[in-house]
């Protein structure tokens, strides 16, 4: 009896008795954590469920109470109806050549700046940085109107200019990713470029872009989604409703539903407005979240 006590509280015995208590402890403290992870995800769900079964429903089942979650036959014509009705290939046609120039003007202006503080050395180089980052703590609201007084006194109003035009000279936010990507790139390539006769901008074009896909992509993922979902400027420098973005016509269609129910139609342009969102975030979602964590690598 003395021998079997004496085996049970063995250091060996104990040791394995504490490391099964702690694999409990974390499969507790991991089906607790995936409980509220799920439970996070249906609540936020809820919303986007409801926007497209009302999608889906006829214009009676949208007004009734106590609310259908689910419609009686899902009506697909709606979709049919509200591009009938609705010109959505042209407000889409005007929010994509919008966004896909604001990309091209913010992938190169923040890369090439970025570059610049990430690998040339100049005296004052990290106070210029600082000031710069220093601006994101600046509203943008109060720049509204001094941007639309110079805008205006360019005769840049109804055009597309005022919204691409400033995307050419930089953003603090995106500088900021990418010169901390550009960080953790080995100098070593950059100085066996400069032995073979590269200049700084063979470099950067053909070292530190091609290395840094992650990091672009993540930022033209970022600009895409602000772009295509913004409604405050098209608002402010568009008049002519032939050059209305995605979401200054959503608004404009939300206001010509109130008399009559017709809140299908809005949801189904809603959901039409949000799936190139979602279809850019997965297609390049592996490189989107490679981006993001590298990033915080080098400060």
């Amino acid at each position: 009896m003395n021998n079997r006590i004496a085996i049970s509280d063995s250091p060996l015995s104990l040791k394995k008795t504490k490391r099964l208590n702690q694999r409990v402890t974390r499969n507790i403290v991991k089906v607790f954590s995936y409980i509220v992870l799920i439970t996070g995800s249906i609540i936020f769900l809820i919303p986007l469920f409801w926007q497209i079964s009302t999608s889906l429903k006829t214009p009676e089942e949208t007004i009734l109470y106590p609310p259908v979650w689910i419609p009686a036959s899902f009506q697909w014509q709606n979709y049919l109806e509200l591009i009938e009705r609705f010109p959505y290939h042209l407000y889409s046609r005007n929010s994509l050549i919008i966004s896909i120039s604001v990309i091209l003007g913010t992938v190169f202006s923040n890369s090439l700046a970025a570059y610049g503080f990430a690998r040339l050395r100049m005296p004052g180089k990290d106070v210029i940085f600082i000031i710069l980052l220093s601006t994101l703590m600046l509203p943008s609201v109060v720049l509204i109107i001094p941007q639309f007084v110079i805008f205006q006194s360019l005769k840049w109003t109804n055009t597309y200019y005022p919204l691409i035009v400033p995307a050419f000279f930089g953003n603090a936010f995106y500088l900021f990713l990418m010169r901390q990507f550009f960080m953790g790139i080995p100098r070593e390539l950059e100085d066996a470029a400069r032995i073979d006769g590269a200049g700084y901008f063979r470099i950067y074009s053909q070292i530190i872009l091609p290395l840094s896909k992650p990091a672009l992509i993540t930022v033209a993922l970022f600009t895409f989604v602000a772009t295509w979902n913004d409604f405050f400027g098209p608002l402010i420098y568009l008049s002519d409703s032939a050059k209305y973005t995605i979401a200054v016509a959503l608004r404009y269609l939300q206001g010509s539903v109130r008399s009559r129910p017709e809140n299908h139609l809005l949801m189904a342009a809603a959901t039409l407005s949000m799936l190139p969102c979602i279809l850019v975030f997965f297609a390049a979602q592996r490189q989107f979240i490679q981006g993001t964590v590298i990033t915080g690598v080098k400060g």
